[in-house]
C-alpha cells in the first residue's frame, strides 16, 4: 500500500465524517455547547496559566489556538482541548529555568513527538502505561498545585529574593512567611471555595468558577479590601496571539528533550483518556492515532502563537457533551468565543482577586487527585503495585514529574520481570510404573520436560533444570505453555542441544507455539534441530521415540 494511502487511513479527522450529515439543528446545539464550554474554560485557562508561571493571557492563547486546531483535525467528535492542570508543575519548572522561550521550544518539540507517535500508530500503546503510575503522578500533581496556591490564598508576602520554584521550596517559603497572613485574602478565598462547592448543587448549567470570579471581584471592589488581584501581579494583554518563530540551539534542545517527552506522554494519556470517556457518553469511537496527530499539531501551533502545552480536558469535554455538543464545531465555537473575550473583555481580568484564582485551583487539584482511587489501590493491590504508586506520588511532589515517571516506569519494569520469573518454570514428568501422571507411556531412557511461562533474558536461567539422568537417550521438551521466546533464552536452548548432541542424547521439541517457532526459524535453530525432531504434540513426540 502506498505511504500516502497508509497516512490517510491513519489520519481521519472526525469533522470530515461529521459534516456529511450536518444540519442547522446540529449547529444550534454546537453553538450553545461551545459558548457554555468557553465560559467554563475562561477562568480555568487564566488560573492554569498563572499556576504555570506565565502571563494570564497565555492560557487563553492556548485554549484558542490549540482548541481550534485540535477540534479541526482531531479524532473525536466532542473532545475539548486546552491548558490542563497536568502540565502546571512541569511548565512552571521549564519557565523558571529556561524562561518563556524554553517553554515555547519544549511545547513545539512535544507537538512534533505527538505527531510522530500518531503517524507511527502509537495510539494503542498508551494503554501500556501502568494505572499505578498515572494515578500516582496525577495525585502528586494535585498536591503540587494545591501547595503552589497557598501563598495567594493566604495573601502571604515572601521576603525579597525568595526562590520558590520547586514544591518543597514553596512549602518552605510558606512556613517561613506564615506570619504575614492576610485575613482578608483568606476571607475572599473562603467565599470562593464555598461558592465552588455549593453552586453546582444549585445550578449545573452556569459554572461555579464563573460565579466565584464575579462574586469575589465584586466583594473586593465594593468593600475596597486590600487583597492582591491579577492586575497587581501581572500585566494584562488584550492583544490577539501572534506568530513568532523561536530561536534555539542544539544544546537547549538537548536539555529540553526529556521535558518535551514528558509533555508529549502526558498530553497523549490525558487526551486519549478524555476521548474514551466521551466515547462512552455519546456512543461513538474515536480514532486514537488521528487524535495524537491533532494534539501534536495543536501544541506546535500553541507554541508558535505564544501558548503553553495543551491536551484534551476531561471536565470541559464532559460539559460539552452534557450541553448538547454534537461535533468538532462545538470545539471551534469554544475557541472563537474565547478569542472574542480576549480582545474585548480581557482587561477586566485584572480585577480578579488572586485568592479566587487559588480557590479555583484548589478545586481543580481536588477533582484531579482521584484520592478515592488512590486509597482503593493501596487497599486492594499487590505490594509491588502499591510501591510503584506511592513512589511515583512522592517523587512527583518532592522532585518533579520527569523523575517520577522515569523511576516509576523503571520500577514497574523490574517488578514485571520479577513476576515473570516467578511464573516461569521447568517441570519434569514424574514416572509411576512406567506411566506419568498424565497416563502417557514414556519409553525407557526417555525424559520429558515441560516448560511453563515466557522464556526471555530474565527467565532463561530456569533452563538449567534441563538436566537428564545418566543413561538418558532422549529428552522431550514440551513447550505448549511457552507463549514467547527471545534470543537470550534461545541461546541457552542452543547450548543445551549442543551439549546433548555431544553426549549422544537426542532432543525432541513438542507443541511449540507460533511466536517461539518464528524466533527459532529466523535464527536458523529450527533447521539445525531438524524437522524430524519437531513434533506437533506430546503424542507425536512419544511416537518418534518409540520408532
Amino acid at each position: 500500500m502506498p505511504q500516502a494511502a497508509i497516512f490517510m487511513k491513519t489520519f481521519q479527522p472526525k469533522i470530515i465524517s461529521t459534516l456529511k450529515s450536518y444540519n442547522g439543528k446540529s449547529f444550534a446545539s454546537d453553538l450553545v455547547a461551545g459558548i457554555i464550554v468557553a465560559i467554563i474554560a475562561l477562568p480555568l485557562s487564566i488560573a492554569l496559566a498563572i499556576a504555570s508561571g506565565v502571563a494570564p493571557e497565555k492560557g487563553l492563547y492556548t485554549a484558542i489556538v490549540a482548541g481550534f486546531v485540535i477540534a479541526l483535525f482531531g479524532g473525536s467528535r466532542v473532545n475539548i482541548s486546552g491548558p490542563t492542570a497536568a502540565f502546571a508543575t512541569i511548565v512552571a519548572g521549564i519557565v523558571a529555568q529556561y524562561d518563556i522561550s524554553g517553554l515555547v521550544i519544549a511545547t513545539i518539540m512535544a507537538g512534533i513527538i505527538l505527531v510522530i507517535m500518531g503517524i507511527c500508530r502509537f495510539g494503542g500503546l498508551i494503554k501500556f502505561i501502568p494505572h499505578t503510575i498515572t494515578t500516582g503522578f496525577t495525585a502528586g500533581i494535585a498536591i503540587t498545585i494545591a501547595i503552589g496556591q497557598l501563598k495567594d490564598f493566604m495573601g502571604l508576602t515572601y521576603p525579597a529574593g525568595t526562590h520558590a520554584v520547586e514544591t518543597m521550596e514553596k512549602l518552605s517559603a510558606v512556613a517561613r512567611s506564615i506570619s504575614t497572613i492576610n485575613p482578608m485574602s483568606i476571607l475572599v478565598g473562603a467565599i470562593g471555595l464555598a461558592i465552588l462547592i455549593v453552586w453546582p448543587k444549585i445550578n449545573k448549567k452556569i459554572p461555579g468558577s464563573l460565579i466565584a470570579v464575579i462574586v469575589g471581584t465584586a466583594v473586593v471592589k465594593l468593600l475596597d479590601l486590600e487583597v492582591n488581584t491579577i492586575g497587581d501581579l501581572y500585566t494584562i494583554s488584550r492583544s490577539a496571539p501572534t506568530f513568532s518563530l523561536p530561536s534555539a540551539d542544539f544544546a537547549m534542545i538537548k536539555e529540553l528533550l526529556p521535558s518535551a517527552f514528558t509533555i508529549a506522554i502526558l498530553a497523549a494519556i490525558e487526551s486519549l483518556l478524555s476521548c474514551v470517556v466521551s466515547d462512552g457518553m455519546i456512543g461513538d469511537k474515536h480514532n486514537s492515532n488521528t487524535e495524537l496527530i491533532a494534539q501534536g499539531l495543536g501544541n506546535i501551533c500553541s507554541g508558535l502563537f505564544g501558548g503553553i502545552p495543551a491536551t484534551g480536558a476531561i471536565a470541559r469535554t464532559a460539559a460539552n457533551v452534557k450541553n448538547g455538543g454534537k461535533s468538532p464545531v462545538a470545539g471551534i465555537v469554544h475557541a472563537a468565543v474565547l478569542f472574542l473575550i480576549l480582545v474585548i473583555l480581557m482587561p477586566y481580568a485584572a480585577w480578579i482577586p488572586m485568592p479566587i484564582i487559588a480557590a479555583i485551583l484548589f478545586m481543580v487539584a481536588y477533582n484531579m487527585s482521584e484520592w478515592r482511587g488512590f486509597v482503593k489501590v493501596c487497599k486492594t493491590a499487590p505490594v509491588g503495585d502499591i510501591a510503584v504508586l506511592v513512589l511515583t506520588f512522592v517523587l512527583t511532589v518532592v522532585f518533579d514529574l520527569v523523575v517520577a515517571i522515569e523511576i516509576g516506569l523503571a520500577l514497574t519494569f523490574i517488578l514485571f520481570l520479577k513476576k515473570m520469573t516467578d511464573v516461569t518454570d521447568v517441570r519434569r514428568w514424574e514416572e509411576a510404573d512406567g506411566r506419568d501422571a498424565r497416563l502417557k507411556d514414556i519409553p525407557a531412557n526417555t525424559v520429558v520436560y515441560e516448560i511453563d511461562g515466557p522464556l526471555f533474558f530474565a527467565t532463561s536461567d530456569v533452563l538449567s533444570k534441563l538436566s537428564p539422568d545418566e543413561g538418558t537417550k532422549t529428552v522431550i521438551i514440551r513447550m505448549h505453555n511457552v507463549p514467547s521466546l527471545d534470543i537470550s533464552a534461545l541461546r541457552i536452548l542452543k547450548q543445551y542441544c549442543e551439549s546433548c548432541k555431544d553426549a549422544g542424547i537426542r532432543v525432541i521439541f513438542a507443541h511449540i507455539c507460533e511466536q517461539p517457532m518464528s524466533v527459532m526459524k529466523k535464527a536458523g535453530f529450527a533447521d539445525k534441530v531438524g524437522a524430524e525432531n519437531m513434533a506437533a504434540n506430546i503424542d507425536e513426540a512419544l511416537e518418534l521415540v518409540k520408532k
